[in-house]
Parts: structure tokens; C-alpha cells; sequence
């Protein structure tokens, strides 16, 4: 039996390794480091702190309302024909800043050339990750009960980008803006070919009215309302990441002026975290195989709503850092457990308008986050922060409560 069964899992793993991480792998390292290095260069460009929060802005605000038209395209034309050409318009786009800024490396047509490109990779990179997502989630289901092995790995291809994307795009931009943005679109030219090699998804037929293609986010939502073991886990996390974005807004504020602490330790934080989340990530991996899902996602969230409640009461720098790492870490498995019970779920032809209604869901806390952060004096931030810890515990306990009995979770 083994022998008939170990070709084709070789096949299936290399299938998987050339269709899908490698792909994933060229767009995440693309995606982070444009996300963190676009603002360095707006900084870098203008000198200017006001157009380098106006670039972040310009990032996220397009990005967030480009959700339902991203995943109702992807479901209309398929994962791998959006990822092709999302990834490809941002490796044209990043490459004509390059040249633009190697012609004008300062003055109004650089800062108009930066303010465009947040925006332009920004909606492009939306696009490229719910495709990239959608097929990583018909690998997940192709691979049957190893799809947590598939998603743990996607997890970590992510985790990987965003600890290593950001510093790589720093040490880029010593170098000058037009090599950071030629090297990011080299990067993003490498995922637009890689993508040609990802298997096709299925698509929905062309019902929807001319403007509103394939539902969008109602559709999305829709799916979410009917599947009640992904609406609770989604409920659950969206309280979670409250209190996580709110770690993360008033960062700066708790290392610098509470613990006295340098800016380079606020990084620091949140290096630790991403290693202990690939830690997690990986350890996951393999508990999911030997317990199930609703045991691993319990323990994560029982994890991390208690690193949560004592970040809050941290008495010194080093312990904070522990202790958002452990939240962290708690967050990873329960983002493995997710991305395993939404691939499993969510209709393949409604999964990239489901997908952009979850993340839409999921991200809304962090803005409110920032908006507490803004109107909370410092000293009043360790209060705020065991409430959305205490909001977190009830909300996680009452998801997985729902979940225990669930059969989605029983593998």
C-alpha cells in the first residue's frame, strides 16, 4: 500500500511546491515589503511624517474597499488568472516608479510618483493575495486530511515575509528608492510567472448583475451567516484582534514611555512574536494531526487570552516582550485553525467573496484600535487594554464553547 501511495504524495508535493508555495512565497515577500517599505520611501522622498501617514493611509483605504470586488473577481475568473495579473500590474507599476524615480529622485513629481504607487500596489495586492489565498485553500481541500499541513505551511510563507520583507526593504532603500522598488517588482514579476504553474480553481457562472460581479461581500456574507462553526470562530477572532491591535497601536506608547525602552525595541517585540508565531505555527502543524482541531484552537485561544490579560499587567519590558510573544504564538494556531476549517467549509465557487468578507471582518477591529489608542491618555492605555483582554477571553470562550460539539472540527 505504501508504495502505490508514496508517487503520487511525491506528485501531490511537488505539485504543491511549484503551484502554490513558491508563488506564494515570490508574492508575500513582494507583498511585505511593499507594505512597509512604500511608507519608508514616502518618508525617505518628502522628508514629510503627515504624507507618510497619508501613504499609509492611501495603502489600507483602497485595499479595504477593493475586498468584494477582489473576491467576486477571483470567483468570476478564477485564483489563477487574478494572481497572474494582479502580481504582474504591480510588477509594471513598481517598475515604472523605478524609473521615474531614477529620473526624479526628489521634487513633486517624486512625491506624486510614491502617493500613486502606495495606492496603485496597494488595491494590486489585494487582489493578489485573495487569489493567492483561494488557491492555497483548493490545494488545502485536494490534500483532504492534510489540509492543516497545507495551511501551516502557507501560514509560515507569510510569517517568514512579513519578519524578514520589512527589514530587507530597509536595508534596500540605503541603496536608494529606484533598486528597493525594482527589486520588490522583480519580485513581483517572478509570482506573476510562478502563478502560471498554480492549478485552476473553479468558477461561478457569470449571474450577477453588470457592477456587482459575483455578489461581492453580500455573497460573502451570506456564506458566512450559513456555515455557524466559521461565523462563531470569525466572531471569536475579530474580538481577539481588538485587543491584539490594540497591542500593536499602543506599542509604541507601553516600550517608549512606559518601560523607557528605545524604538528599536518596539521592533524587537514584534520580531520575538513573529519567530514564536512560526514556532507555533510548525508545533501546530503536528498537534492538529495527533488531537484535532477543536483542542489545538482551544488551547491556542486559552493561550492567548491569557498572555493577553497579563501583558497588561506586565511590570517590566522583558516580560511584556514574553508575553506578546505567547499571544502571538496563541494567535498563529488559532489563524492555522481558520484557514484549515474555512478551506473546508466555504463552497470552492463562492470562496474568494467569502474569503474577502471574512478578512474584511477580521480587520475592521484595527482601526478601532488605533481610534482608542488616539483618545486614551497613556497612563489610562493598561486599563483599555485589560478590557479588550477581558472582551477577548469572554469572546474566544463562547466561540469554541459553540464549537466543541461541531463535527467541522472533529478531525
Amino acid at each position: 500500500m505504501s508504495q502505490a501511495v508514496t508517487p503520487r504524495h511525491a506528485r501531490h508535493t511537488a505539485g504543491l511546491a511549484g503551484g502554490i508555495y513558491l508563488p506564494r512565497t515570490a508574492d508575500a515577500l513582494a507583498f511585505a515589503m511593499s507594505t512597509y517599505g512604500i511608507p519608508l520611501l514616502v518618508l525617505a522622498t518628502t522628508r514629510s511624517a503627515a504624507l507618510t501617514g497619508l501613504a499609509f493611509a492611501l495603502e489600507w483605504v483602497p485595499r479595504l474597499a477593493a475586498f468584494g470586488w477582489a473576491g467576486s473577481i477571483v470567483d468570476r475568473r478564477g485564483a489563477a488568472v487574478v494572481f497572474h495579473l494582479a502580481s504582474l500590474g504591480r510588477a509594471v507599476a513598481l517598475a515604472a516608479g523605478a524609473v521615474l524615480l531614477h529620473l526624479q529622485p526628489s521634487g513633486t513629481v517624486a512625491s506624486v510618483t510614491v502617493m500613486v504607487l502606495a495606492a496603485a500596489t496597494g488595491v494590486l495586492t489585494e487582489f493578489s493575495y485573495i487569489a493567492a489565498e483561494t488557491a492555497g485553500a483548493g490545494a488545502g481541500r485536494r490534500a483532504g486530511r492534510r489540509a492543516h499541513r497545507v495551511q501551516a505551511v502557507l501560514l509560515g510563507i507569510d510569517q517568514t515575509a512579513t519578519l524578514s520583507g520589512p527589514a530587507l526593504a530597509g536595508v534596500l532603500l540605503l541603496a536608494g528608492p529606484a533598486p528597493m522598488l525594482a527589486v520588490i517588482a522583480v519580485l513581483s514579476l517572478c509570482a506573476a510567472l510562478l502563478a502560471l504553474r498554480t492549478p485552476p480553481s473553479p468558477v461561478t457562472p457569470a449571474r450577477a448583475p453588470k457592477g456587482q460581479p459575483g455578489g461581492g461581500l453580500r455573497t460573502g456574507w451570506r456564506t458566512i451567516r450559513s456555515l455557524p462553526a466559521l461565523g462563531w470562530l470569525v466572531a471569536g477572532l475579530t474580538l481577539s484582534n481588538l485587543a491584539t491591535g490594540l497591542l500593536q497601536a499602543a506599542g509604541p506608547v507601553i516600550v517608549v514611555q512606559h518601560f523607557g525602552q528605545s524604538t528599536t525595541a518596539v521592533g524587537l517585540v514584534w520580531s520575538v512574536a513573529a519567530a514564536a508565531t512560526l514556532l507555533a505555527v510548525t508545533v501546530c502543524r503536528f498537534a492538529i494531526e495527533r488531537l484535532g482541531l477543536w483542542p489545538v484552537g482551544a488551547a491556542c485561544a486559552a493561550l492567548a487570552s491569557l498572555a493577553c490579560l497579563a501583558a497588561a499587567q506586565a511590570p517590566d519590558y522583558r516580560s511584556y516582550l514574553v508575553l506578546v510573544a505567547l499571544l502571538m504564538a496563541g494567535e498563529g494556531g488559532m489563524t492555522v485553525v481558520l484557514r484549515t476549517l474555512r478551506s473546508r467549509l466555504i463552497p470552492p465557487e463562492r470562496f474568494g467573496s467569502t474569503l474577502s468578507a471574512t478578512i474584511l471582518i477580521l480587520l475592521l477591529p484595527f482601526p478601532v484600535a488605533g481610534v482608542l489608542t488616539a483618545i486614551t491618555p497613556p497612563d489610562a492605555l493598561g486599563h483599555v487594554v485589560t478590557a479588550c483582554a477581558a472582551l477577548q477571553a469572554l469572546g474566544l470562550f463562547c466561540a469554541f464553547a459553540r464549537l466543541r460539539t461541531n463535527p467541522a472540527l472533529r478531525t
